[in-house]
């Protein structure tokens, strides 16, 4: 996959489990551990949001552009 989910480390980085952000934004832990390993097609804007509202982060800290070449 050429887009890389970095949402474990911004888990870790604010001292955060999985289980309290699903529960503070709503979405289901089915759902985000599925995002959290890369395992998702994509992702509506309106997750992303909360995900960055509740993390106090930016989109481009959640997800990294890995080449293929690479």
């Amino acid at each position: 996959m050429a887009i890389e989910v970095k949402l474990d480390l911004i888990l870790v980085k604010k001292k955060m489990s999985l289980t309290d952000l699903s529960q503070k934004i709503g979405i289901s832990m089915t759902n985000l551990s599925l995002l959290k390993k890369g395992r998702v097609k994509g992702m509506r804007f309106s997750t992303l949001e909360s995900i960055c509202r509740e993390l106090e982060c930016q989109p481009g800290d959640l997800l990294e552009y890995i080449p293929d070449y690479v």
